[in-house]
């Protein structure tokens, strides 16, 4: 069944309606909570890439490097029963907060090492296992709160804006972050600090939102109902199912720079270059999505767009120039961006408020098990039987799985509108 009825009332919907560019921002929870979330994601951006340069400054080591996203990725496998449960039993801002300063806890007590001077990686990844723990917590409570901070007409609208937000801090994250280490390691934890309790501020200044919490006693069934609600509900099965199998096959950042040094000879200022591309044509699109939201027939759309995805990709893998290579990935960037915005609002308009928490706890250990696993495809393709032929039979098999999904998943093909309607 669809979702329940949001949190505000018609009557508190702005005047100027659903087609304005802004008017998710005329609700004050919603500036507080994107500007929380900007500024959050760019200082995990931030500490990030200071924690990466300092690791491999210590050991020389790649190894370390990989080490360092298991470490920060394992706390939302392990605990995935528990994160989203717990995002559906007590208040989601709340939830962010604590999180939050949890993180800029974790940002000083990397900066206090550093300035003792550190001789082993041992204690950083002994804080990044509290600070994956925290992002595990963070993540199903920011992806549940947005729906009780505006009304349903306006979610598409808000959901396009976070993805552009986080795409912009996607990218800023990491050059602010080389900046301020190349200035000292001490200024780029200064600079995470500072931005998560910024975030921490926002979000906990938000009035408590209307939120409906489940009831029922804590129990295997509480704990297991995402993954079963998953099951029943083919409309969010399609959707998430299709953005595991879309980015685990038709990824392609883990190649990059094999492509910029040894295919498309444009070195390290080219890396940089294709590595932005997706990320400009996403935050581009997720703008434009603003203004001219997708409004019927969004599940044709949807896979439309991820074969769209997928076709670019083959296209980009083909690609021995750099004037063919940079629009193929931004314009896969827009596309992947298109199918994410419909998928992500399907999601949460699908799913009832008190069972959000552990649905999104599901959907983003799906999506960083896609990515991570994504990355380790690509690889061992590449070993295999090249750079080239992993990237375009990755990007053909997307295309593949965009058609079977649209055959297996008819109700999410018949969709006509965002909130699952056909």
């Amino acid at each position: 069944m669809p979702a329940d009825p949001p949190a505000e009332s018609p009557a508190q919907t702005p005047a100027d309606g659903p087609q304005s560019r802004w008017v998710a921002f005329k609700y004050p929870g919603f500036l507080r909570y994107w500007l929380a979330r900007v500024s959050g994601n760019l200082a995990v951006q931030i500490v990030s890439i200071a924690v990466a340069l300092q690791v491999y400054d210590l050991t020389r080591d790649p190894l370390d490097l990989g080490l360092v996203g298991l470490v920060l990725f394992l706390p939302s496998i392990l605990l995935v029963l528990v994160t989203g449960t717990v995002a559906d039993r007590f208040p989601r801002r709340t939830i962010m907060g604590v999180c939050l300063l949890v993180e800029a806890a974790c940002a000083t007590g990397l900066l206090l090492m550093t300035f003792e001077g550190l001789t082993s990686v041992l204690p950083i990844f002994g804080v990044l296992v509290v600070f994956g723990t925290a992002r595990a917590f963070f993540g199903p409570a920011v992806q549940s709160l947005v729906t009780n901070l505006v009304p349903e007409d306006h979610l598409g609208q808000a959901i396009a804006w976070n993805s552009s937000g986080w795409q912009a801090a996607t990218i800023l994250g990491p050059v602010i972050g080389g900046l301020l280490y190349a200035v000292a390691p001490e200024v780029a934890y200064i600079g995470g600090l500072a931005t998560f309790v910024f975030a921490a501020f926002m979000i906990l200044s938000i009035a408590r939102p209307s939120q409906k919490t489940t009831k029922e006693p804590a129990s295997w069934e509480t704990l297991v109902a995402g993954f079963k609600y998953i099951w029943k509900e083919k409309i969010v099965l399609g959707a998430i199912t299709l953005d595991l199998f879309a980015v685990l096959l038709g990824g392609a950042t883990a190649l990059l720079p094999i492509y910029a040094t040894d295919i498309l000879d444009a070195g390290p200022t080219g890396l940089g270059v294709l590595r932005a591309a997706p990320g400009v044509g996403a935050v581009l699109t997720a703008v434009w999505l603003t203004r001219y939201p997708v409004r019927d027939h969004v599940g044709l759309a949807m896979f439309f767009f991820v074969g769209a995805f997928g076709l670019l990709i083959v296209v980009f893998g083909f690609s021995t120039t750099m004037w063919l290579s940079i629009p193929a990935l931004a314009l896969s960037g827009a596309a992947d961006m298109i199918s994410v915005y419909i998928r992500q609002t399907l999601v949460q308009l699908w799913t009832p408020d008190a069972m959000r928490g552990r649905v999104n706890a599901v959907n983003m250990v799906f999506i960083g098990a896609s990515n991570e696993l994504g990355e380790f495809r690509a690889g061992v393709m590449a070993a295999a039987i090249g750079t080239v032929h992993a990237v375009t039979i990755g990007g053909a098999a997307t295309v593949g799985i965009a058609a079977l999904w649209a055959k297996m998943f008819p109700e999410l093909r018949r969709a006509r509108h965002l909130d699952g309607r056909v």
